[in-house]
């Protein structure tokens, strides 16, 4: 294992494969970025590193002798909060989904490029700066939106639609004047689709824009976060008025007051 770098500019990536031949190609090709890499090669060695290192971001593989990478994520995410990019054989929808469900914040399915995995940790990396920025008030620039206000007003990066009320400054959303809970990445979901209220936008484009990486072929990524929205702005799930769904391009907020 590589000694730690303390370099505050580099972050520390932890790789959980117990395929010793992926972490060194995964290391051999990353050694150019800035970066730490600390590996590990089953579930137990994984909890042991993330708890002693508290690395910035986490690749971590399904399959995983001693203890499955599902069961290692929700144990790491139960304690520390650190983004987790799960990684599995190409075609484990299921696994896909439940490891979103427990707090998994990507996927990268085998066999995949050097090239898109530096794509996602850095994407995530910077969410996760954002995320803290907030938290700790600290002022970030913000992406302006050329979009005409309509039945959307923009003032001080506060947006309103209908019921629903996002302060872009704060990470703070409301609907129905309730505050509500959402991971930085329902959040960039909704800041979006807030920005062009009506306008259909398809699961790729959020792909792209929110997740920050070109279209891999993840839409369940896209459907899962969803869900998760709805879930918490919804008063009937079954029946959305505020999230509408268009059938088989994409999603949009209703600008229409209820």
């Amino acid at each position: 294992m590589e000694e730690i770098n303390n370099e505050e500019t580099k972050k520390t990536v932890l790789i959980v494969d117990d395929e010793k031949r992926i972490i060194d190609i995964l290391m051999y090709n990353m050694t150019r970025e800035p970066f730490n890499i600390i590996e590990a090669y089953d579930g137990e060695m994984a909890i042991e590193m993330a708890f002693k290192y508290k690395p910035d971001i986490i690749l971590l593989d399904v399959m995983l002798p001693k203890i499955d990478g599902l069961t290692v994520c929700k144990r790491i995410k139960s304690v520390l909060n650190i983004p987790i990019i799960m990684i599995s054989a190409k075609g484990e929808e299921v696994d896909k989904i439940v490891g979103l469900e427990i707090g998994a914040d990507d996927y990268i399915t085998k066999p995949f490029s050097v090239r898109e995995v530096v794509a996602r940790i850095k994407a995530n990396l910077r969410k996760a700066e954002i995320s803290n920025a907030y938290k700790n008030g600290i002022d970030i620039p913000i992406e302006e939106t050329n979009h005409e206000k309509t039945n959307t007003e923009r003032e001080d990066h506060i947006i309103t639609i209908g019921e629903i009320y996002i302060n872009i400054d704060k990470f703070e959303v409301k609907v129905r004047n309730k505050p509500i809970e959402l991971t930085l990445r329902e959040f960039e979901v909704l800041k979006y689709l807030a920005s062009q209220p009506g306008q259909v936008v398809t699961r790729e484009t959020l792909l792209e824009k929110v997740w920050g990486y070109e279209y891999y072929g993840d839409i369940r990524t896209v459907d899962v976060t969803i869900r998760r929205i709805r879930e918490k702005i919804e008063i009937d799930t079954s029946s959305p008025k505020l999230l509408i769904t268009k059938r088989g391009i994409g999603y949009y907020l209703s600008s229409k007051e209820k």
